[in-house]
């Protein structure tokens, strides 16, 4: 799935913008993430060079985590109040609070953990909202994900840029 959405954000974005902002929105994508950006740039899809791609997925992808940690219980408690919007945010709340075991166990090394094993449904937005809804200190869960996304840019460079560079490239 992953693959088809970069596939997709390749082709519709890839030749109207530069190929680093492409990787750039691409990783902040809730779901696609660095792990995406990082997979567009190789040399799979827009073959960015890797010292310019790292930066730009990682920073791309801790954008919105700092927002997320302080404002989404709020935002989600405001939203749950419409009969509109009540639905899509407990079923986002049930989806994320059924993977928080390894966060609420371990905390920091939980949360570092699940941001940075670049697996289907964990990453920096579902780690920093499971963190925001457990409510782990903005001080504590906000080094634990950078240290996370910094592990799955390790990573994904290393998927991105070896392993599918060299069956794609």
């Amino acid at each position: 799935m992953t693959e088809t959405l970069v596939q997709w954000f390749v082709e519709n974005l890839g030749g109207s913008a530069a190929k680093e902002l492409v990787i750039f929105i691409i990783s902040m994508i809730p779901i696609l993430e660095l792990r995406g950006g990082l997979l567009a740039a190789g040399p799979a899809f827009l073959d960015v060079e890797m010292w310019r791609a790292i930066p730009i997925c990682i920073v791309g992808n801790l954008i919105p985590v700092p927002f997320i940690l302080l404002f989404i219980t709020a935002i989600f408690n405001w939203l749950k109040k419409t009969k509109i919007f009540r639905p899509m945010v407990e079923k986002l709340e049930n989806r994320a609070m059924n993977k928080k075991d390894q966060i609420e166990k371990y905390e920091f090394w939980g949360l570092l953990l699940f941001v940075g094993i670049p697996l289907p449904g964990t990453g920096a937005w579902t780690g920093s909202l499971i963190a925001s809804l457990l409510g782990i200190r903005f001080r504590k869960a906000f080094p634990a994900v950078i240290l996370g996304v910094l592990l799955a840019a390790f990573i994904m460079t290393i998927l991105s840029y070896t392993i599918l560079g060299s069956i794609f490239g």
